[in-house]
């Protein structure tokens, strides 16, 4: 059986996800909205984290609190995982960042690795993989197996916008792996783009 796909149907973030889909949308509103999106998937694909009880005290007393125990890993898909991987660093700012650079051939729509930054021993217990769109599945898989390949045991996905083609492929190359999303979207066109989608989150984070 494969790991579940969580799809946050909050109003409040679909209303974000509208308007980052938003043609006339600028690449300053739409980094801000990617950070908020993506801080959002961090904390529902990290409900199950071992924490610890613990105790702070305050200026009236005591109360209590917890101690997360696990050590956690941000693994951006360059370049349009960046903006993801800034926001999670925001709100967990001592996770490792393990960049992976992969991009996909425009004529066979299969990935490219062409940077690799991983540490030379994992020293995390938990990855999680940030790409904005999982469209093929082709950049997402890729990146799994090279995080497999690099002995990590725990690995988990978190994107905006998913094609129901790439969430297929995902799972069949890697059903122990849970996907965190904001929307699963019609289907893929001609040139692998998703579809309504947004168009390419790179170009749109990065006005290029």
């Amino acid at each position: 059986m494969a790991a579940p796909v969580l799809v946050l149907d909050h109003p409040l973030l679909q209303h974000h996800l509208g308007q980052l889909r938003a043609v006339q949308t600028e690449p300053p509103a739409f980094r801000a909205l990617v950070a908020i999106l993506s801080q959002a998937l961090f904390v529902e694909a990290t409900r199950d984290v071992r924490a610890v009880p613990a105790e702070v005290t305050t200026p009236l007393g005591t109360a209590p609190s917890c101690q997360v125990q696990e050590r956690l890993a941000f693994v951006p898909v360059l370049r349009a995982g960046l903006g993801m991987a800034e926001a999670l660093l925001d709100f967990w700012p001592t996770a490792s960042v393990w960049h992976l650079g992969l991009y996909r051939d425009h004529d066979t729509l299969q990935p490219i690795t062409y940077y690799n930054k991983l540490p030379p021993r994992v020293d995390a217990d938990l990855a999680l993989v940030l790409d904005p769109m999982l469209a093929t599945g082709g950049s997402a898989m890729a990146a799994i197996d090279i995080l497999k390949r690099h002995h990590v045991r725990r690995i988990k996905y978190l994107g905006l916008i998913a094609a129901p083609e790439g969430i297929r492929a995902l799972q069949k190359a890697h059903p122990d792996v849970p996907l965190y999303l904001m929307a699963i979207d019609d289907h893929l066109n001609e040139h692998g783009y998703i579809v309504p989608g947004l168009g390419d989150a790179g170009d749109r984070q990065f006005a290029t």
